[in-house]
């Protein structure tokens, strides 16, 4: 089975929203939107997982423009990401399957501009490259004008992760994102609000997990409160002591396999 992680460029306007977690149907197991960021991810998952991947992408692609969005998070374009991930019992392979397939659709079918990543190259380079020193791998050379462009790509699990600092400092917080960051972690510090975050991706969590860049960060200055956005694998959630749970923001009901469940009835 695959999942598919959508990130989309509005997290604020609930209308638009709900007209985008609905063209899921019951491939939708999780959605996080967050204001300040403006955006949100979608979490996919079931046999129905790339028709429900065009499905978003169309009515994300209808509803949204880039050119009135503003938010924190970097982005190139309305639907912003779509990695399709192997989950057990897949492999890596049919992930890219799925990532080129939905490449070409899009590029063909919205005339959208996508950036291919996973074996090629990682989604940081895509970022800094596109449309500049990296054209299009489908679709037309250059910008939707009111979608942009969009990263697809097959990649492992990961966590996405953010830490609430208790005092507002964006140098503190841009400092400690490059004392996590590694090659298990990709991790910015950014003003948010009133606030600040050190916003990570855990790219291989069971290496390095929540509990690991929370104590890291904690070690250094206070955390307000720690945020997981979308689901944990559960074996991420087994290395943790329950009794963290909560401090960590993690939950026995947000792992990847409970929801999946609820979709394959497993």
């Amino acid at each position: 089975m695959l999942e598919c992680v959508v990130n989309v460029s509005e997290g604020r306007d609930t209308t638009a929203l709900r007209a985008i977690a609905g063209a899921a149907g019951a491939a939708l197991v999780d959605l996080h939107a967050d204001e300040h960021h403006n955006r949100a991810v979608l979490t996919l998952a079931g046999d129905g997982v790339e028709d429900a991947a065009r499905a978003v992408a169309t009515v994300t692609v209808a509803e949204l423009d880039l050119r009135t969005h503003a938010g924190v998070h970097p982005r190139i374009g309305v639907l912003d990401v779509v990695p399709f991930v192997p989950l057990a019992g897949s492999e890596m392979a049919a992930a890219i399957a799925a990532r080129d397939r939905f490449a070409r659709w899009a590029g063909d079918t919205l005339r959208l501009p996508c950036f291919l990543y996973g074996p090629e190259r990682t989604l940081p380079e895509v970022r800094r490259g596109a449309f500049t020193t990296l054209a299009p791998d489908t679709g037309p050379p250059a910008p939707h004008p009111t979608a942009g462009g969009c990263a697809v790509g097959a990649r492992d699990v990961l966590v996405a992760y953010n830490l609430w600092l208790a005092t507002p400092d964006l140098t503190a917080a841009a400092a400690l994102a490059r004392s996590v960051r590694g090659p298990h972690v990709r991790a910015l510090g950014l003003a948010v609000g009133d606030e600040v975050q050190v916003s990570m991706n855990l790219l291989s969590p069971g290496d390095v997990g929540p509990a690991d860049v929370y104590d890291a960060v904690a070690a250094t200055t206070e955390v307000a409160r720690a945020e997981l956005v979308g689901l944990v694998p559960r074996a991420v959630l087994d290395a943790v002591p329950r009794r963290r749970w909560a401090q960590l923001d993690l939950a026995e009901d947000r792992t990847i396999e409970a929801r999946s469940a609820r979709v394959t009835g497993r």
